[in-house]
């Protein structure tokens, strides 16, 4: 599982209420409807913070294919 730092949790917990009480907005001004979503945007907010939060998806994708292999060659 995901270890995520006790500031980052809070930070989460207080979008969800803020998600619940209609007062959670998405970057496009509509309401936040989806719990994913407002999860997703606690955890992108807690980035910018400089929070300890696991990088995205998409990050780590990039990350995996940017460390090549080489392979040793013996010179005879």
């Amino acid at each position: 599982m995901t270890k995520y730092s006790k500031k980052t949790q809070e930070h989460v917990e207080e979008t969800m209420h803020k998600k619940k009480e209609g007062k959670l907005y998405s970057g496009s001004g509509k309401k936040v409807k989806s719990n994913k979503q407002a999860v997703a945007i606690a955890l992108s907010e807690a980035r910018e913070k400089g929070y300890k939060v696991p990088a995205k998806k998409k990050a780590r994708a990039a990350k995996k294919k940017a460390v090549v292999k080489r392979t040793t060659r013996s010179s005879d």
